[in-house]
């Protein structure tokens, strides 16, 4: 899949290369599979940039970092996020539906992850460009 296609390709098998769709993108998210049950996008958090706090009340989250180290806050309520751990490529973070949390990119390179939504979260084939895509759009 080029890196700047714009589709989705969700709903049918598929066998992908998940490290180099993650490594290779540029945008800030972008679903490259959208089932019926669950959702995959991947990621790309700039240099000194971030996931946002958020929180999916019927959605588990697993993000998996490819590149990069990641600090990760999670909590049950917006008021009582805490800082957990860093993640690097040794690490997923699984978040249960209903958790806050936010993903913070420290580090001077971009921040490499894949995301999976289950049931999906986005809407098939979503592309935001940049977080501030993300914020306006709302989804």
């Amino acid at each position: 899949m080029d890196n700047n296609q714009s589709y989705d390709l969700g709903n049918a098998p598929v066998v992908i290369n998940i490290q180099k769709e993650t490594r290779l993108n540029t945008y800030y998210r972008k679903a490259i599979w959208t089932g019926n049950y669950l959702q995959v996008t991947v990621m790309s958090i700039p240099a000194g940039g971030e996931i946002g706090l958020e929180m999916h009340p019927d959605t588990d989250q697993f993000i998996r970092v490819e590149f990069g180290v990641g600090s990760v806050y999670m909590g049950k309520t917006k008021q009582d996020v805490k800082f957990v751990g860093d993640a690097n490529s040794n690490y997923a973070i699984l978040v249960p539906a209903g958790t806050w949390h936010n993903v913070i990119n420290n580090q001077r390179t971009p921040l490499k992850v894949y995301s999976i939504y289950a049931p999906p979260h986005h809407p098939i084939g979503i592309i935001h460009k940049t977080k501030f895509d993300s914020d306006l759009a709302n989804d």
